[in-house]
This record gives C-alpha cells, sequence and structure tokens, in this order.
C-alpha cells in the first residue's frame, strides 16, 4: 500500500497496460506526422522546380534511390507494426496473455449484454449427480457470459470433457435463454489399482479419483484391467445371488481370470474359462455341503475336473490329529 492509501501494484501487473499505453503514444505521433506530411506535397509544388533538383543533387544516391522506389508512408507503417509487435512481445513476455484475452472477452460480452443479450435464464436436464452451478462452471458460462458470443459446440465439448458427462446438448435461444441437456454416467463400482481406490462407471471410465460416503456399498473390483472388465463380469455374478451375497471383493488376476473374496476372508479362484459353470458349481457346494461355513482358507478351481480346497491352520492341525488317533487306535487294534 502505498503512502496515499492506494494498493500498490506491481510492475509485472502493469505490464500489458503499459506497453498498450506506449503503443497508443506511438501511434497517435505517427498519425500527426502523416497528417503534417499530407500538406507537404503542396508545398513542394510551388517550389521552383530548381530547388526540388538541387535538394535531389545534395541528396545521398541511396536516399534518394529509396525515395523514388519505395513506396510511400513504408516507414510509417513498419514503425507502426514495430510498436504493435513491441507491444505483443510485452504481453506474451510477461504472462499476461490469458489476462488480455479475458479482459477482451470480457469487453466483447459487455457489449453483447447492453445490447439485449444477457442470458436470464438457463435451463438444465438430465443431472442427478451434478449440481447445476458445477455444470455451469464446466462449460465455462458465468455471470459476465453474452449469449450472442457463447459458442455452444464449445461449452458442449467442455461439458463432454468431463467424466461425469457422457454427452450434451447447448442450444442457445435468443434473446436470453440458454438450454443444456446432458446424459451423466451412473457410478457402477469401485476399482482399487496400486492402492488407490476410484469410483467407475460400467464403462470404466474413472468417475471420482476418491471415494465419497454415499459410494461405499457400490461392489470392489481389484487389479489392472478390472475396471473395463467389471460390468460382464459383476453381471454374471449377480445370476447367483448365494455367491454374490457373500463376496467382498472380485479380483483380476494377469488381465486373465477372476478371484473372488469372500467377506469372511475366503478366496475362491475361479478358472479363465467356463465361469458361469464354476459359480453354479460353487453356489450349489454352499446350498448342499455348506462349504462357505467350513473352516477353510481357499477354494481352487481352476482345473476343470477337481475342486481343491485348503484348510485353515487350526482346520489341518485338528485334522492331522485326528489321523494320528485313528491311527494309533488301529495298532492297538491290531495288537
Amino acid at each position: 500500500m502505498d503512502g496515499a492509501g492506494r494498493l500498490a501494484r506491481s510492475l509485472r501487473s502493469l505490464g500489458p497496460q503499459a506497453d498498450l499505453k506506449a503503443a497508443a503514444i506511438g501511434a497517435v505521433v505517427l498519425l500527426r506526422e502523416w497528417l503534417g506530411s499530407r500538406r507537404a506535397p503542396a508545398k513542394s509544388e510551388r517550389a521552383p522546380a530548381k530547388q526540388r533538383l538541387d535538394r535531389e543533387k545534395d541528396a545521398p544516391r541511396l536516399i534518394a534511390l529509396l525515395e523514388r522506389y519505395v513506396p510511400r508512408r513504408t516507414g510509417v507503417a513498419a514503425t507502426v507494426l514495430l510498436l504493435l509487435g513491441s507491444a505483443g512481445f510485452g504481453v506474451v513476455r510477461g504472462g499476461h496473455v490469458e489476462e488480455l484475452t479475458a479482459a477482451l472477452s470480457d469487453a466483447r460480452n459487455a457489449l453483447g449484454n447492453s445490447a439485449g443479450f444477457r442470458i436470464t435464464t438457463v435451463a438444465i436436464n438430465g443431472r442427478r449427480q451434478l449440481s447445476q452451478d458445477e455444470i455451469l462452471a464446466i462449460g465455462g458460462v458465468n455471470g459476465r457470459s453474452s449469449l450472442l458470443f457463447l459458442d455452444a459446440a464449445v461449452v458442449r465439448d467442455k461439458l463432454k470433457a468431463n467424466p461425469w458427462i457422457s454427452d450434451a446438448t447447448v442450444l442457445k435461444l435468443y434473446p436470453g435463454q440458454l438450454r443444456i441437456d446432458i446424459v451423466e454416467r451412473s457410478a457402477y463400482a469401485l476399482w482399487q489399482q496400486d492402492g488407490r481406490l476410484s469410483v467407475i462407471a460400467d464403462d470404466g471410465a474413472v468417475l471420482e479419483p476418491y471415494v465419497s460416503r454415499r459410494f461405499l456399498s457400490l461392489p470392489l473390483v481389484v487389479g489392472k484391467g478390472a475396471e473395463t472388465r467389471a460390468r460382464d463380469f459383476l453381471a454374471l455374478l449377480a445370476r447367483y445371488p448365494q455367491v454374490n451375497s457373500v463376496t467382498k471383493a472380485a479380483i483380476f488376476v494377469g488381465e486373465r481370470r477372476w478371484n473372488l473374496r469372500l467377506k469372511d476372508g475366503l478366496d475362491i479362484r475361479l478358472p479363465e474359462h467356463d465361469v458361469g459353470n464354476a459359480l453354479a458349481a460353487l453356489s450349489k457346494l454352499d446350498q448342499e455341503d455348506r462349504l462357505f461355513s467350513r473352516d477353510i482358507v481357499a477354494v481352487d478351481m481352476r482345473l476343470p475336473d477337481r475342486l481343491t480346497v485348503q484348510l485353515s491352520d487350526d482346520a489341518a492341525k485338528a485334522r492331522d490329529e485326528l489321523f494320528k488317533d485313528k491311527k494309533s487306535k488301529k495298532k492297538a487294534g491290531d495288537a
């Protein structure tokens, strides 16, 4: 703040204004010279021919050639171009291009608004996850925007670049109505990759790189490539509610096949092919033999002709002790 109580501006912030002011001053000076030069030929025409010949004789030959063959006003035009180029270079070098562009855009929109093309009504259809303010901010529409200079194609491209929006239509209804129709993607699942958790749509698009509380109930898929294969697999898994209801996560292994991690920690290793038959067999085993309630840690179904069950440490220890007891009893009976 300076001595008069005003906020002091940095030299950087004055860059474009100073350059433009210098260009304007130079243009005024050149204009005055040009207007003065228009009156010069009249005097030269009234001057005696002998004086003109003497002046040409005394002038250096190079200058005389330039005056004779170079078109008039070339120097003035070159000077104007030099001043404009200097001003443009100062704006670019000072990093004020965006500021200057925004200022010019605001000035243009102000003219459009003063002519009666201010956006007074905005209708947005199809939104569920995004708010109206978020959609307008994504499209670059604000209170200074004028319907006359609003580029509907640019607004549509900006909207479609947002992962939540799969399609958009922008209509300008003169003099002051803007209509935006969008098609939003739906949150389909949670995807975990390299320890990062994201919300994805059914086509695999990452909607949010974080998980808010409202998405915690979505199914979880894990692994590289799982985001694009989740829709088909989760749809298949939903056909077997006996298995789906106890599944905590679906893990995509080697970008080839799936494993299931159940809520109690049991791992189900599914085959690469005939996954539907494997899920049907798994559901039947649980219904008939209560497979998921047994003291096991893994079920391997990768081989088509067999099912391998891995017992927990406690179950394996109890099983070994049972076999030892049976073996000792058998030896005593033989004796």
